[in-house]
């Protein structure tokens, strides 16, 4: 409608060239604050966040979204049990992930710098509860023992036989105990095998 307040671009009795040209500076306006958000973009997705394990066993790297890129192992991981190793690549993959907020705070401001605060402060507070600090790694007490990843463990050597006394000291073996033998039916307790009631 002719007079119409067009958001501030046209207002009644408004030069025609006036409002065009507050309409290209908008426009223009619009066009950079989208470069500059597509350049935070690109640059965030070329983020990768390394973390490593306290003893150096273990290095994990993630991208921007959390998702892991990198898995690297020493040798010394053939000595941890498997339960262990596990934790442990977890724990460090987490230590990745606690910086991510962070990292893409930094490249938002220097990309936004004051703009879009509010946006931006909501984006980043959704980064800290998906990937939150985390405490500092224990370092180990101990090595840990051998698992189903190392080679033949050689066998212990036998414990040394008890010391036994000497022959003379040693007790006499008790005979054998003999067999008791039972009576036939035959057989009187009082009288022998050859007794004979009608002899004489």
């Amino acid at each position: 409608m002719p007079g119409e307040n067009l958001g501030g671009f046209a207002a009644p009795g408004a030069d025609p060239d006036e409002a065009q040209r507050r309409i290209e500076q908008w426009a223009q306006g619009f066009a950079e604050k989208a470069q500059r958000y597509q350049a935070v973009q690109q640059e965030t997705e070329q983020l990768r966040l390394t973390a490593a394990s306290s003893d150096g066993r273990i290095k994990v790297t993630v991208r921007a979204d959390g998702s892991v890129t990198d898995l690297e192992f020493t040798d010394k991981v053939r000595t941890m049990a498997p339960q262990e190793l596990a934790a442990q690549i977890l724990a460090t993959m987490h230590r990745a992930q606690a910086d991510i907020a962070a990292r893409v705070g930094e490249t938002m401001a220097a990309h936004l710098g004051d703009e879009d605060q509010e946006t931006r402060a909501a984006m980043l507070d959704n980064l800290r509860e998906r990937f939150p600090e985390q405490p500092e790694e224990p370092e180990p007490e101990q090595e840990q023992g051998s698992s189903k990843w190392d080679g033949p463990e050689e066998d212990a050597a036998p414990a040394p036989p008890a010391p036994q006394p000497p022959a003379a000291q040693q007790p006499p073996a008790a005979p054998p105990a003999q067999p008791r033998r039972r009576p036939r039916d035959d057989e009187d307790d009082d009288f022998g095998p050859d007794f004979d009631p009608l002899r004489d």
